[in-house]
C-alpha cells in the first residue's frame, strides 16, 4: 500500500475506474459461455448481495461520515446542511430517473424492454463513478477519514457489483433474441460512463473543496438507492438466505477495513 500511495492519485483513480469498467465488460462476456441461456441464479445473489453489503458500508463509513468531518470543519454551524442536501438529491436522481424511464418506456415489446434494462443500468453506474472520483480525490487532499485503501475498497465494490451488471444486460438481451456480439456490446457498453464520471467526480472536488461534502453524500445517496431500489429487489426474490448472508460478509469486511484503517 505504501508503494501505492506513491502514485500519483488521478492515475490510481483510472485505473481504478478502468478496473471497474472492466469488472462490466467481464460480466458482459458470460454470454458466450451459454448455449441454453441459463444461468446460476445462486451464485449471482450471492455476488450481488456481498457487492450490496460493502456498497451500503462504503456509503456509511467512506462518503458519509468523512462529509459530515468536513462540513463540520468548513461551516460548524450549518453543518448538516450540505451532507443531507447531497444525500437527498443523490436518492432522488436515481428515483426520478426510474420513474422516468418507468414511464416512458413502459412494459411492453422486446426492444423497449432491452432499451429500458441498458438505460438504466448506465444511468446508475453515473453516481457509481462520481463515488470512485469522490474516493481518491478524498484520500489526495487528506481529508479526515478517507486513505488510499477506503478509495481502493468502494472501486472494488462497484467493481463486484458490476460484474453481474454486465450479466444482466448482455444475458436478457440475448434471451431476448439478440446475437451474442451484440447483447455483450450493449453489456460493456453500460459500464463506459463509469471512468468518465470518475474523472469528472475527481477534478470537479480537488478544484472546489467546499461542495465537496455534497458530492460525497450524493455519492453515498445515489449508492444506497441503487441497492435499495435495485439490488434488493433482485435477489430477495429467490436466494434470499443466500444473498443475506453475502450482504453481511460484504457489510461487515468493508465496515471492518474501514473502522480499523480510517478511524
Amino acid at each position: 500500500m505504501d508503494n501505492l500511495a506513491q502514485i500519483p492519485p488521478v492515475v490510481l483513480l483510472l485505473l481504478a475506474a478502468l478496473f471497474a469498467w472492466l469488472a462490466t465488460v467481464l460480466g458482459a462476456a458470460v454470454v458466450f459461455c451459454f448455449k441454453d441461456k441459463d444461468i446460476n441464479k445462486r451464485a449471482l445473489d450471492i455476488m450481488l448481495g456481498v457487492s450490496a453489503g460493502i456498497m451500503v458500508a462504503a456509503a456509511l463509513w467512506s462518503l458519509t461520515l468523512p462529509a459530515i468531518d468536513l462540513a463540520n470543519e468548513l461551516w460548524p454551524n450549518l453543518s448538516w446542511l450540505l451532507p443531507s442536501l447531497g444525500f437527498l438529491v443523490g436518492g432522488l436522481f436515481i428515483t426520478l430517473t426510474s420513474l422516468i424511464l418507468d414511464r416512458k418506456l413502459p412494459h411492453a415489446d422486446d426492444k423497449k424492454r432491452s432499451i429500458l434494462l441498458f438505460s438504466t443500468v448506465t444511468l446508475h453506474n453515473i453516481p457509481e463513478g462520481l463515488a470512485i472520483g469522490v474516493g481518491f480525490s478524498s484520500f489526495a487532499m487528506g481529508l479526515a477519514g478517507s486513505n488510499l485503501l477506503t478509495a481502493i475498497m468502494i472501486a472494488v465494490g462497484i467493481g463486484i457489483q458490476n460484474f453481474p451488471d454486465g450479466l444482466a444486460v448482455s444475458v436478457p438481451l440475448y434471451r431476448d433474441g439478440m446475437k451474442k456480439s451484440k447483447a455483450f456490446f450493449l453489456g460493456q457498453a453500460s459500464g463506459i460512463v463509469e471512468p468518465i464520471a470518475a474523472v469528472i467526480g475527481f477534478f470537479i472536488t480537488m478544484a472546489v473543496r467546499s461542495i465537496l461534502p455534497f458530492l460525497l453524500t450524493f455519492a453515498a445517496g445515489a449508492m444506497l438507492t441503487v441497492v435499495i431500489g435495485e439490488l434488493i429487489p433482485d435477489i430477495a426474490k429467490e436466494n434470499r438466505s443466500w444473498s443475506t448472508l453475502g450482504f453481511t460478509v460484504g457489510f461487515v469486511v468493508m465496515m471492518i477495513m474501514d473502522l480499523t484503517l480510517t478511524w
